[in-house]
């Protein structure tokens, strides 16, 4: 079953009253990426409620052991929520594999989720489902330890404190929910009491039912367990579980402080201030598709994109008007960049060609053909005098623009060439590609020749972008909705940014070097600091993927190209 159009259902996971869960694959990618479909009956859900619930899980996924939430949509009469897939075992599923677990994974379970729940609580939300089958051992990293790589998943039962006043329904797996959310009034304690039940039954490997003597009104389950623990944890979990909600920790704040368990991810997860950033204008004058790339001039007077439909338009900044509209190519657009000078447009499309026009005039100078596929990106060079190419054909070609013959071309990737881009001086070229790697060349007597290869994307690298202030600084955003920043001198990784919930596709720097901003298929534009390495905003309004994202040279505007037929203006 396809959803959406890309989203092929291969197996059901489980399934609720009202909604059911798939694992799926997203076949609009290139390798398809597993992910996690959540298909929600909309006539059980009012619509402000899904709407409340894609926020808080845009939220939430913040943390590194929750989910994505990739995006969201409606079709026929359910509601979908695609999250990210993670990688590994549940522990349910690793307690069949291994056995029962003993006390120090037990503490590592308590010291790796605690904080995730503090921080689930901390925004007003109740999971009501913490259960082994839940909570996921990450096996990327192929490592056992449970305290760095432990994810809490399936929020569909989450309670909203500030909304769900009345009684709940009754949700939850009925051998891990507390006595008052059996009742309908689930609070925070409850998902304490759920994860102290989580525990014994790991410890034990008996089923909770069997571990409550119902005469006696009291638990049983230090009589089960199989290797004696110490009389700290007995008293924790103990605690954990008492029938009386009064008798418990009040809330996981109070159980870490007890504990003295430090939490590393709270310092980078302090909420986003935008308010410096403001959208200010959209452009969709005579824009019919979708728009796949955006460039402005050097001067910032002039704003160029290219759509689907095979048109190239021409904007007026100071009043953003259109001033040029043409067809340019027989297929969409997919790259549209100035030279140095802001005399000649240079566009390609999936037709295979290159064209470069006359800004004044909209007069075509020169078609180069030479690539077999389509082409992705365009740069020139900082004089101007030479162009650099991608193409899906996996070579990088360089133009000379003058005569609009090919001078050379680079063959190495192993798949497609997503991106292309000059360092400010142009001694180097980097250029990105579905192998996932980026490949840096380096000019020396008039040709090319490869400098080193970076290695760490997990799936294709999508765009490149040089730091304008640092040649070495090189900036790359991945399928893996990751950025990455390399010391191209060394080959070294230097930083990995986090906070994209789906492909990042653009990157680009501000003029002074001091700011990245980023464009997503997650609908969102961000703006990261370089010195601390911290997402400063998060710019919402696009409707759709993100496509393409420019800054202006004084840093007081930014502009975002989108699938959703439209351009915005964000300013500060």
């Amino acid at each position: 079953m396809l959803v959406n159009g890309v989203y092929c259902l291969v197996k059901q996971i489980s399934q609720g009253g009202f909604y059911q869960t798939f694992l799926a694959v997203d076949e609009s990618q290139f390798p398809p990426i597993p992910c996690v479909v959540y298909q929600v009956l909309s006539r059980y859900q009012p619509l402000e409620i899904f709407q409340f619930q894609v926020q808080k899980l845009t939220e939430l996924g913040k943390h590194p052991q929750i989910p994505t939430l990739i995006t969201h949509f409606t079709e026929n009469e359910y509601y979908y929520l695609i999250q990210e897939f993670i990688e590994g075992d549940n522990l349910a599923s690793l307690l069949a594999k291994q056995g029962g677990f003993n006390e120090t994974q037990i503490w590592q379970l308590l010291k790796g989720l605690l904080p995730v729940i503090m921080f689930i609580h901390n925004h007003q939300i109740i999971h009501r489902n913490i259960q082994p089958g839940n909570i996921i051992l990450r096996t990327k990293n192929q490592s056992q330890d449970l305290l760095n790589n432990l994810v809490l998943r399936d929020f569909t039962n989450m309670k909203f404190v500030n909304i769900n006043e009345d009684d709940d329904n009754l949700v939850g797996s009925p051998e891990y929910i507390s006595p008052e959310q059996a009742q309908g009034k689930a609070v925070f304690a409850s998902d304490l009491y759920s994860l102290g039940i989580t525990c014994i039954y790991l410890l034990t490997q008996v089923s909770p039912f069997e571990l409550f003597d119902m005469t006696n009104n009291c638990w049983v389950w230090l009589d089960y367990l199989t290797y004696p623990i110490s009389e700290h944890l007995g008293q924790t979990l103990d605690k954990l579980v008492k029938y009386n909600l009064q008798e418990r920790w009040e809330s996981a704040d109070q159980l870490i402080y007890n504990l003295g368990i430090k939490d590393n991810y709270l310092p980078l997860l302090s909420p986003i201030e935008t308010y410096f950033w403001q959208f200010s204008h959209t452009l969709k004058n005579q824009i019919n598709s979708s728009i796949n790339t955006v460039a402005l001039s050097h001067d910032s007077k002039i704003l160029a994109s290219g759509e689907d439909n095979k048109s190239i338009k021409l904007w007026n900044l100071s009043n953003q008007q259109l001033i040029g509209n043409f067809i340019g190519h027989t297929q969409r657009i997919t790259a549209v960049t100035f030279n140095d000078h802001d005399t000649i447009l240079a566009t390609a499309s999936d037709d295979q060609n290159i064209n470069l026009w006359d800004v004044k005039t909209l007069t075509k100078i020169h078609s180069l053909t030479g690539h077999s596929h389509a082409v992705k990106s365009l740069a020139f060079h900082p004089h101007g005098q030479i162009l650099a190419s991608g193409s899906w054909d996996k070579t990088i070609k360089i133009w000379d623009v003058k005569p609009g013959l090919a001078r050379n071309t680079l063959t190495g990737h192993k798949l497609q060439v997503n991106a292309v881009a000059f360092s400010p001086q142009g001694r180097l070229l980097a250029s990105a590609s579905y192998d996932r790697t980026v490949r840096v060349w380096k000019l020396e007597d008039g040709n090319f020749h490869l400098l080193t290869t970076l290695s760490g994307h997990t799936w294709a690298v999508l765009t490149v972008a040089f730091s304008p202030t640092h040649p070495n600084l090189l900036a790359t955003g991945s399928g893996d909705n990751t950025i990455k920043l390399w010391d191209v001198s060394t080959g070294e990784l230097i930083s990995t940014l986090s906070g994209h919930s789906w492909s990042v596709v653009a990157v680009a720097f501000s003029a002074d070097g001091e700011t990245l901003i980023s464009g997503s298929w997650d609908k969102t534009v961000k703006i990261w600091q370089i010195s601390t390495k911290l997402e400063i905003a998060s710019l919402v309004g696009h409707t759709d993927s993100v496509s393409s994202v420019v800054m202006r040279e004084d840093g007081g505007l930014i502009i975002s190209g989108s699938k959703d037929k439209t351009i915005k203006l964000w300013r500060r």
